[in-house]
C-alpha cells in the first residue's frame, strides 16, 4: 500500500493539513490539500495545497515569495488531518502580511487583533496588478 493511500480524504478528496513551525511549534495557518498536492509537498520539500476557493493546486509562496519548507509531513491518529512541519521563508505566513493567519484572540466577547502587520499585502502581491 502506498503511504498516500493510508490518508483518508473527505468526499472532495481533501485532508486539514496545519502548517506549524518547526522551531516554536506556532501554528502559521491551516488549509486544505488533495493527494497531488501532499505528493508534491513530499517531492519538492516545499508546502503545497488544495485551494477550495481558486480550485486548483497551490504551491504556497509562488505569489508571495513565502515558501514553506517542510521539514516533516505527520498524520494524525484517526489518518484524516496532516500537520507539515515548516520554515516559514520571509517569516510571513498569512496574506494579511502578518506571520501568522492566527492574529484575532478573543477578548470579552470580541475579536481584537494580537499581531501586528509585518509588510503591506499591496506590497507582497504588487506583481499580481502589473
Amino acid at each position: 500500500m502506498n503511504w498516500l493511500d493510508e490518508i483518508k480524504y473527505d468526499a472532495a478528496g481533501l485532508v486539514p493539513v496545519i502548517a506549524q513551525d518547526e522551531q516554536t511549534g506556532r501554528v502559521m495557518m491551516f488549509a486544505y490539500a488533495n493527494r497531488d498536492a501532499i505528493a508534491l509537498t513530499h517531492e519538492k520539500g516545499t508546502a503545497h495545497y488544495w485551494t477550495r476557493s481558486r480550485q486548483k493546486l497551490w504551491h504556497k509562496g509562488e505569489e508571495s515569495g513565502h515558501f514553506q519548507h517542510v521539514s516533516a509531513i505527520q498524520l494524525d491518529c484517526d489518518g484524516d488531518v496532516l500537520i507539515y512541519k515548516i520554515r516559514q521563508e520571509g517569516g510571513i505566513a498569512c496574506h494579511t502580511g502578518r506571520e501568522s493567519c492566527f492574529f484575532r484572540t478573543l477578548v470579552d466577547g470580541q475579536w481584537q487583533v494580537s499581531e501586528a502587520v509585518l509588510k503591506d499585502p499591496s506590497a507582497i502581491y504588487a506583481h499580481r496588478h502589473e
